[in-house]
């Protein structure tokens, strides 16, 4: 179906005619339903992107994928690359489940000091840092079913190798112990994890991806908890010369349009401890069809957000036959400061820009009362 889009300050307006609707092309990417301009795999179901890293000039986008229906099951990783963020070349699947359980949500890094040993000095691995979800101890009640384990790639991300001592950080006893988002803090030269446990997200720090420490944990009576948290990523960001650090965190459910989003805290870390500079819950935007977002690794002081453009209210009901879901657009993320406060503020890649055929400025508009608009 052809949709003229309008995007307005955290609105979204769609016009189709009925005689578009009607249309059905089975080409491929051109088949009903399917956007132009955000990824989406060939056929069946996908969820959060994990391992988004940039290296040798291509970005690598790895996504929750699994090949045999168009609903959630038996979570892979799919692998797709680009250029430039907009046109993909989707890859043979990445990693698969294996006797320790279903592939969930985590990070790549480019481990380019050789620290875990699994590579050379002279060809780096791209490491894998993932939750390992053993569905045979989350059946029987057990409460450490979640692990995280790594991966390794010595060909720039073609093929991919399981570590044989994994899982490199075992479950405490959390139920909830995931999606681990992983970078190297050049300042104590150690890596750094943020990781989802229940409600709280806490942080480890390593000298070689596979002894793990733990330094602090954040988010007891701050922001929202109306779910379990997911996703965090941690990254820095300058604002007039001044660093400042941000935490990405996702919640599901506990959204302010229901169901899945995301929450941001702005504030410091001195390799150990994250400090939020304000008690205010803030939320990356106010759509419902934005979540497990995370930037790309890699890529200097340029920090891109992807998300998946889904719900868990809906995700397994959307109407597309081939495949179902998609990421939004990638974003680069700045901060700004109003009324007294930092925020964080989005706006589309300018890779966008090669693909505009026309521009249409709107200087005001007048919405309906029954027009969806969330605030």
């Amino acid at each position: 179906m052809d949709i003229k889009r309008i995007l307005l300050t955290g609105c979204f307006i769609l016009v189709a005619t009925a005689s578009q609707a009607q249309k059905v092309t089975p080409k491929l990417y051109h088949e009903q339903y399917r956007l132009q301009a955000h990824f989406s795999p060939k056929e069946k179901w996908t969820n959060d992107p994990n391992g988004m890293v940039y290296y040798k000039g291509t970005y690598h986008l790895f996504f929750q994928y699994y090949p045999k229906g168009t609903v959630w099951g038996p979570m892979h990783w799919g692998h797709a690359v680009s250029k430039d963020m907009i046109h993909w070349k989707q890859l043979p699947i990445a990693l698969y489940p294996d006797k320790l359980g279903y592939i969930f949500s985590g990070s790549v890094v480019v481990d380019e000091n050789n620290t875990s040993g699994l590579g050379t000095n002279d060809k780096p691995a791209m490491v894998a840092i993932f939750t390992h979800h053993d569905p045979k101890g989350e059946k029987a009640g057990s409460s450490v079913y979640q692990n995280q384990s790594l991966a390794y790639s010595l060909d720039e991300g073609t093929t991919w190798t399981k570590y044989t001592g994994n899982p490199v950080l075992k479950n405490p006893g959390i139920k909830d112990f995931r999606d681990p988002k992983v970078f190297w803090y050049a300042k104590d030269k150690k890596w750094v994890m943020s990781l989802a446990t229940k409600d709280r997200i806490t942080f480890y720090s390593s000298p070689n991806l596979k002894d793990w420490t733990k330094e602090s944990d954040f988010g007891q009576m701050l922001g929202a908890h109306g779910g379990v948290w997911e996703c965090p990523d941690l990254f820095p960001l300058k604002l007039n010369g001044k660093e400042y650090w941000v935490l990405l965190v996702s919640i599901n459910p506990g959204g302010p349009n229901k169901g899945s989003a995301t929450q941001y805290f702005v504030g410091h870390f001195d390799g150990k401890t994250f400090t939020p500079s304000s008690n205010q819950t803030k939320w990356i935007d106010y759509g419902p069809d934005d979540y497990a977002g995370v930037t790309f690794g890699n890529t200097g002081s340029r920090k891109v957000f992807l998300g998946w453009m889904g719900n868990w209210l809906y995700a397994n009901q959307v109407p597309t036959v081939k495949w179902r879901n998609a990421m939004t657009i990638p974003r680069e993320l700045s901060l700004k400061l109003t009324a007294g406060d930092i925020f964080l503020t989005s706006n589309p890649v300018e890779e966008l820009d090669k693909i505009v055929n026309k521009t249409i400025k709107v200087d005001a508009l007048l919405l309906a009362k029954k027009t969806m608009c969330f605030r």
